[in-house]
């Protein structure tokens, strides 16, 4: 046992340093962490209140005293942008919880047990698939109605599909394993082998799968709020401040240009940082 635990200390260290060479994938992480730190310290690193008109500065160009200039309403954009990375965040972490906590059971049940279960569960994702992420997203917060939770609901079971299609793949690929056959010839239980044998091994391509999806996420969000699906107005999202810039894209570029740099900027850092993930936790995966 104690060989065993030195082997995977030092594949986890091996892992961690093919990792920290990847330059492109540790600047994703740094970035992806600094807008976690904004998202969680955003009153704190927010100088205005984002809500706070101010007729007197409306359409103020970037300066001293509002470093990304103000709105048409003299709100101030670099207050507005950091709870606007507040609401992307929160949306892509619990989207993606929502979609791995539906999903992830789903394929292990699917993958280890075939047959009847394998077949309801596949045609049931096959019938999601046939619609584009965002058209799905899209259609379930119209249903739902306009909110920042019925979005992340909308957007989390809009991913939830390519959740049990990674889960199922890793579950029929690890259940022909010699150690899970010899947890069942020892007498392990079904639910033994799932979660003590099964998952643990899976989690590799399901972290990988998780940085794949919340940049997704964080842009479904920002078109939920775009469209009037998302957060409603006063509170500030990236996709509402897009939005409102729309008549004011002449004499106001800046209403435009840093909530969209902002979206960029995320979404760029998580699909950075999925790749070297992948690259380090699933070579088989990177070279597909």
């Amino acid at each position: 046992m104690g060989r065993i635990r030195s082997a995977r200390a030092g594949a986890g260290g091996g892992k961690l340093r093919a990792l920290r060479k990847n330059r492109l994938a540790m600047t994703g992480g740094v970035i992806a962490a600094v807008f976690i730190l904004v998202a969680l310290l955003a009153p704190l690193v927010a100088p205005y209140d984002p809500a706070r008109p101010d007729f007197a500065n409306a359409l103020a160009a970037p300066g001293w005293s509002h470093w990304l200039g103000t709105d048409d309403l003299g709100r101030d954009q670099l207050s507005r942008v950091v709870y606007g990375a507040r609401a992307s965040m929160q949306v892509g972490v619990l989207a993606v919880v929502l979609a791995f906590v539906v999903g992830v059971p789903l394929g292990l049940l699917a993958g280890y047990y075939g047959k009847f279960t394998d077949s309801v569960v596949s045609r049931l994702t096959d019938t999601m698939l046939a619609f584009p992420f965002l058209v799905l997203a899209v259609g379930l917060a119209a249903v739902l109605g306009p909110s920042l939770t019925n979005a992340t609901i909308a957007i989390g079971i809009s991913q939830i599909p390519a959740v049990i299609r990674i889960t199922r793949a890793e579950t029929l690929r690890l259940r022909h394993v010699d150690y899970v056959a010899a947890a069942v010839a020892n007498g392990g239980g079904d639910t033994t082998v799932l979660f003590r044998h099964i998952l643990p091994n899976a989690t590799s391509a399901l972290t990988v799968q998780a940085t794949v999806g919340i940049p997704a996420a964080i842009i479904g969000e920002a078109l939920l709020s775009f469209l009037g699906l998302g957060v409603q107005p006063p509170d500030a999202s990236l996709g509402v401040m897009l939005s409102g810039a729309q008549s004011f894209l002449a004499p106001a570029p800046w209403m435009a240009v840093f909530p969209g740099l902002a979206v960029v900027a995320a979404t760029l850092a998580f699909n950075l940082l999925g790749d070297g993930l992948r690259d380090v936790l699933d070579p088989r995966g990177a070279t597909r």
